[in-house]
């Protein structure tokens, strides 16, 4: 599976991109955290199986689910958005770590870039892990059609045709010039019509591949369903998660004292 070095990296330059496209509400503190979850988080579960094997105390199940998207948060999120917190709060006063607004990281923010960089975690390992046998992958590939040539069914083409051009032509509609509407309506509306899109994608797919009676393929051979469940859970979901943990606009900059 990846290394510190793909993990950090690809977590660190995201926030990096945050920092730069929000004005400072992303800040180096978000980024930091998120990082540190990014590898060292779900890695825990790693860390203590082998120090558990050390101590003489193997065969616990706590590391197994530690090292999971969902049970880590649960676990571990708590005590580790406590620690955070207050890490946040100690580097900034101690002026080891910049904060363009000049205030810690709460709570709910650590607990969300917890959460954010355990996903992110994972995008990397289900793709590069277990010499591509992961069960993630493995059931990703499993929503493709590799039987043989996948036949190309007029309904098939008719859905996910129709599906395309709303995306397409909604797109063009919401952001057509002169529009109305501020930037931020539009990106919004835009969300929501990329959200209705997608979910009406996977429910086809899904009527497809566990519904039909026998099996069709759903777009092809293409493993749609698989893929789309993916990129939300472990690309999309995360990167959400961190914009939400952001300062708030209206958030005044202050200077704590030292």
């Amino acid at each position: 599976m990846p290394g510190p070095g793909p993990h950090m990296l690809y977590a660190m330059g995201s926030g990096m991109a945050l920092m730069s496209l929000s004005d400072g509400r992303f800040s180096p503190h978000h980024t930091l955290i998120y990082t540190i979850n990014a590898f060292f988080g779900p890695d825990i579960g790693s860390f203590s199986e082998w120090l558990s094997s050390v101590l003489g105390f193997s065969g616990s199940s706590v590391p197994d689910a530690i090292h999971h998207p969902v049970f880590y948060i649960l676990i571990l999120g708590l005590p580790l958005c406590l620690f955070y917190a207050w890490l946040s709060s100690f580097l900034l006063r101690k002026g080891l770590l910049d904060s363009v607004f000049g205030v810690p990281l709460n709570k709910m923010q650590c607990l969300l870039l917890i959460s954010a960089g355990s996903f992110s975690h994972f995008f990397l390992d289900h793709l590069f892990e277990e010499n591509g046998h992961s069960s993630m992958y493995t059931w990703i590939l499993s929503t493709g059609w590799w039987e043989n040539r996948a036949p190309i069914n007029p309904d098939a083409v008719m859905v996910v045709g129709f599906l395309c051009t709303c995306l397409i032509g909604g797109f063009v509609y919401i952001n057509r010039v002169k529009s109305a509407k501020s930037i931020p309506k539009q990106s919004y509306q835009s969300v929501k019509l990329i959200i209705v899109v997608a979910t009406l994608y996977s429910m086809w797919c899904a009527s497809q591949i566990y519904w039909a009676n026998p099996r069709r393929p759903a777009a092809g051979e293409e493993a749609d369903l698989g893929v789309l469940v993916f990129l939300f859970v472990y690309f999309f979901l995360p990167h959400y998660l961190c914009i939400k943990s952001m300062q708030p606009k209206d958030l005044e900059i202050r200077h704590l004292p030292l």
